[in-house]
């Protein structure tokens, strides 16, 4: 639990100067639309104000819904005073915005938390499904902050997201191992325009004691808006990629190895008619199942590892370059491995990936899963929990291996054993 004073200095703005630099751009051209979700007037223009600048300057719709009316005790006066601010601001935005605001109580949002989902249900819902939904962070250590990001992540779980932080930059500081660092992303904005929708809100930035100080605004007044995306952006594994021509030793360790046979030798069928790889890495895997699967696509979000697993594994597999957070490629499928990389996404995005897995296996295919145990700074997940969602799908275990280091797990919708298909039992 994050505990800080609003009140005093926090982390200057410098000091994340260099660090977030060098952050991935965040692509905003893939989305038709913008919905941005805030827990008070003035988060969604600290958080997103740049988003929203540049998504209705390029004449995408944009929807801005606030869940409360910024006054913890309700103070009638304060609640107008607030939303006055807040269509104000929004206004000096964007030409043309649809403002949406609920009543739920300030600084209580966790008690009212029903009431507060059965709405967000509803907007999300009515929000086309090729727009973006913007949310505060869940880990930004303001009780509603927490509240509406976890409300949001419940609700959109089917639909692009990402995250703004706003306290993380006060009470954090660079080297704190809270910070999201692998998925945080540079998303275009301009600063001028955020500087004067954040004047339109008074009651929060001007007199001699302002509740957001000017070293605190500091944070926001860049030329992009600082999100958190909902998995880690394809920037990190072509970095990975550009470093070290095999980043995670798979040609050269016995660990690997192993952990391939293993893999393998998992597989129920001697021989599959169609398989899907996802994360293919450098192709080392795909080598091996090729030789199993009679019409394999191996799919990776890096350009630099398809063109060495094309270069190993030559004509033997199809490959293409696909991001997870997509779905998975059409189709349907005999087999389905999901090796290292489940825990690349965060637990929503996961959850879809797995239904989709699911759904797109043939009536005797299986899902394969292979992931290392241990906890890695960078992942959002951890192998152990990426098996617990896979294990949730509903689908029939067909083997299972635990070790220290790692997992494999198969699991189907044919709960036969291998001697019960092949006719020994």
């Amino acid at each position: 639990m994050v505990s800080f004073d609003a009140r005093e200095p926090g982390t200057p703005a410098s000091a994340w100067d260099e660090r977030v630099r060098g952050l991935p751009a965040f692509d905003l051209g893939r989305f038709a639309g913008l919905l941005v979700i805030a827990a008070h007037p003035d988060d969604e223009t600290l958080g997103a104000g740049g988003v929203i600048r540049t998504m209705a300057a390029s004449g995408r719709p944009v929807h801005v819904a606030v869940a409360t009316g910024g006054a913890p005790d309700g103070d009638p006066a304060i609640v107008a005073e607030r939303r006055a601010e807040l269509h104000a601001a929004l206004e000096s935005l964007a030409a043309e915005v649809r403002i949406t605001t609920w009543d739920h109580p300030d600084a209580a949002t966790g008690a009212h938390r029903d009431e507060l989902r059965a709405d967000l249900d509803a907007l999300v819902a009515a929000t086309p499904r090729d727009w973006l939904v913007l949310a505060p962070w869940a880990g930004d250590g303001h009780h509603d902050h927490r509240v509406v990001g976890e409300l949001v992540a419940e609700v959109a779980a089917d639909r692009p997201t990402a995250s703004y932080p706003i306290w993380m930059w006060h009470w954090a500081d660079p080297a704190d191992e809270r910070v999201p660092w692998p998925r945080m992303v540079r998303a275009a904005g301009d600063a001028a325009a955020k500087r004067d929708a954040l004047d339109r809100y008074p009651s929060q930035v001007a007199g001699d004691d302002p509740l957001l100080r000017p070293e605190l605004l500091a944070h926001f007044l860049r030329d992009d808006d600082l999100l958190i995306a909902d998995a880690l952006p394809a920037d990190y594994f072509e970095e990975l990629y550009a470093r070290y021509d095999d980043p995670w030793g798979f040609e050269v360790r016995w660990y690997e190895r192993r952990k391939r046979a293993l893999t393998l030798a998992s597989l129920p069928a001697e021989r599959y008619a169609t398989g899907l790889e996802l994360g293919c890495s450098i192709g080392v895997l795909t080598e091996g199942l090729a030789g199993r699967v009679d019409d394999l696509l191996a799919v990776d979000i890096s350009d630099a590892a398809l063109d060495r697993a094309r270069a190993r594994v030559g004509d033997r597999a199809r490959f293409a370059r696909h991001d997870l957070r997509d779905g998975i490629p059409p189709g349907s499928y005999d087999l389905i491995v999901l090796s290292e990389v489940g825990y690349y996404l965060t637990r929503d995005p996961l959850r879809r990936l797995l239904a989709q897995l699911r759904d797109a296996l043939t009536d005797d295919g299986v899902i394969v899963a292979c992931h290392w145990r241990h906890a890695v700074r960078d992942y959002p997940l951890t192998g152990d929990e990426v098996h617990a969602e896979l294990g949730a799908l509903g689908l029939a275990p067909l083997a299972s291996h635990v070790e220290r280091d790692l997992l494999i797990d198969v699991v189907g919708r044919d709960p036969r054993s291998v001697a019960e298909r092949t006719g020994l039992a």
